[in-house]
């Protein structure tokens, strides 16, 4: 097993497995995952700071098995931030025990994790209050009830044979609703098959969030009887788009924007604009991989920073940010990467990054999903 340490701002890592590939269809290492979640972090990490984290592991790849892990792993490092929860779930192993949740605030803790084969990053719409106590365990674990939203969320999901263009009609419609009442919706793909509407809310619990949004489903199910449906029902869904509110249950948890997916390429739930989901005539025109975000990124900026509650770094800045860890790439699991001098030196030289690297297979249009 290859082992490498290396320092990200003042924290010492050992990543381990590089060339390890977990999409084999690309032929994705775990190097280019680190890749990308360094390089993205910039506008990722102000999305899910402060926030629960919900990881969805894949040792063994996209093809292997794969587990949620909610509760912080006993040997992660102790300058990891943690956070105590209730569990209030139906299907909580022992509803009111308490789950001590990692919480991704800076880029040595999501390479930290994303280390671990966290491709997907899961969190909730609420964050936990700002303050001098907070962290590993140190306030009371949230009640159930004690959970205030700052994010309403409609996951669009399409009942095959529909698609993220049927998707992207019901997203249309209920835009004018929202916006209606106050609300200023932004567009992400799943990075799967579906759409997701996000909007800023405040003073609300997530149960009244949830009340909320079932009321808009109900409608949308009312006004578009052909296409859209409220209602989890299997055979209610076929050739429909499910407007699934209940993802503002505050135990619930839905892929984070700029989050990796586990699928055969390494999709990414990506923000997108009102215009391209208005031009979406086919699932190809909403399908992006990383290479594909980066570049989205890089010219377009953060597509959700009016979700945001708190001003943060320009797209200027993220060179720098890119610079800490210093990946090659498709360097083949063999990052360009700043040795600690405690470490043994690796089995091979470490390659420098490259000036110009060979766009990546799956920076080209893959077939949409089947």
């Amino acid at each position: 097993m290859d082992k490498i340490a290396v320092q990200i701002d003042g924290r010492t890592l050992t990543l381990t497995n590089l060339a390890k590939v977990l999409y084999p269809a690309d032929g994705f290492t775990k190097a280019e995952v680190l890749d990308y979640y360094q390089r993205i972090s910039t506008v990722l990490l102000p999305h899910i700071a402060g926030r629960p984290m919900t990881l969805k592991r894949y040792p063994d790849g996209v093809d292997g098995e794969s587990f949620f892990a909610k509760h912080a792993p006993a040997h992660r490092p102790g300058w990891i931030r943690t956070e105590d929860v209730q569990a209030h779930s139906s299907r909580a192993r022992a509803p009111g025990t308490t789950i001590s949740y990692l919480v991704l605030d800076d880029l040595p803790a999501l390479i930290w994790a994303a280390n671990l084969a966290g491709l997907e990053l899961h969190v909730p719409m609420w964050r936990f209050t700002p303050g001098p106590a907070a962290g590993n365990g140190a306030k009371e674990p949230v009640p159930p009830h004690g959970r205030e939203p700052d994010l309403l969320v409609f996951d669009l999901d399409p009942g095959p044979p529909a698609t993220i263009v049927e998707c992207c009609r019901v997203a249309e419609a209920l835009r004018p609703l929202l916006e209606s009442d106050g609300l200023r919706p932004l567009a992400k793909t799943s990075g799967g098959k579906g759409l997701q509407l996000y909007a800023t809310i405040g003073g609300r619990t997530a149960e009244q969030a949830s009340g909320e949004a079932l009321v808009y489903a109900q409608r949308m199910e009312a006004e578009l009887p052909g296409r859209a449906v409220s209602r989890m029902t299997k055979t209610l869904r076929e050739g429909k788009v499910l407007i699934d509110w209940s993802q503002n249950n505050g135990s619930k948890t839905t892929i984070a924007p700029y989050s990796l997916r586990a699928r055969v390429h390494p999709t990414v739930s990506a923000p997108v604009t009102w215009d391209e989901v208005t031009a979406c005539r086919h699932p190809d025109d909403l399908f992006f991989t990383a290479p594909d975000v980066l570049t989205r990124v890089a010219e377009q900026g953060d597509l959700f920073a009016p979700l945001l509650p708190l001003p943060h770094p320009p797209c200027s800045r993220r060179a720098s940010t890119a610079a800490a860890l210093g990946f090659s790439p498709r360097s083949r699991g063999r990052p360009a990467l700043s040795r600690s001098p405690h470490a043994p030196a690796p089995a091979r030289a470490l390659a420098p990054p490259a000036p110009a690297p060979r766009p990546p297979p799956c920076a080209r249009r893959a077939p949409a999903f089947s």
